[in-house]
């Protein structure tokens, strides 16, 4: 290919990775609130981050990259750049699987960890923050490395809007040279390298998260007895409560 050619290539993969890192953001932010909203005492709260879930989860991303981009205009009277409808749907759309992850996790948390947090009075958000987040959210991780990766592969969906992504500009190459073959094979391998890179990312984020929380020890401490995740838990909750008290 000529260095035009591998520019319009390289531009498309910058593309790629702008928006899988705002779709990401918004994904995992809209994961946590609806997820959290999702095991609340108030049937409100439940009944609207339930609500969301099911729209989103139940409509193709496509048709709501559509929807953004030709539909919302005609209602609202403004139209967004391909780039931040791009994001808008396929965060939404993502972050809706993502509720449900975090819901799951915070709901296999053992039930005497909030009975230990109700014994020591912490109340609700305390509860969340100090005990059931940090046993849940590394667990949340291995089927979010898989999410990340489907968001990633969604990220070619956006080229049906003209936005110059990797799959578009990858279409434009193989018009140009009329060797498809060879043109989306490369493609192929960008999209896999890419997706390798998150998934080693995120395993190391799970490790960390793990090792922080005693259920695996640190590179070096394998011979030290790993705590209890439970009791660690509540103790460092107590311990920051408690902190937190006295300043």
């Amino acid at each position: 290919m000529t260095s035009g050619l591998w520019k319009l290539v390289l531009d498309g993969i910058w593309v790629t990775v702008q928006l899988l890192f705002f779709s990401a953001l918004l994904a995992g932010a809209t994961s946590f609130l609806a997820g959290i909203a999702r095991t609340s005492r108030r049937w409100i709260v439940r009944f609207l981050a339930g609500f969301y879930t099911e729209v989103f989860r139940g409509t193709s991303a496509l048709i709501m990259i559509f929807w953004v981009y030709f539909v919302l205009p005609l209602a609202f009277g403004w139209q967004l750049v391909p780039l931040w409808a791009g994001t808008l749907a396929l965060g939404l759309t993502y972050g809706a699987y993502g509720s449900e992850i975090v819901r799951g996790a915070l709901n296999a948390v053992d039930p005497a960890q909030r009975e230990g947090g109700i014994a020591l009075s912490f109340t609700p958000w305390q509860r969340m923050r100090l005990i059931l987040l940090p046993q849940a959210v590394p667990e949340m991780i291995p089927p979010f490395s898989n999410l990340l990766v489907e968001l990633l592969k969604g990220t070619a969906l956006v080229s049906v809007m003209g936005m110059g992504d990797l799959t578009f500009s990858a279409n434009l190459v193989r018009l140009a040279l009329q060797r498809s073959a060879e043109v989306y094979t490369y493609v192929l391998l960008i999209y896999f390298v890419i997706a390798f890179l998150l998934t080693r990312l995120m395993r190391g984020l799970e490790k960390r998260l793990k090792a922080g929380i005693g259920k695996e020890p640190r590179r070096g401490t394998a011979a030290r007895e790993p705590k209890r995740a439970g009791t660690t838990a509540v103790s460092a909750g107590a311990g920051a409560a408690t902190g937190g008290g006295a300043s």
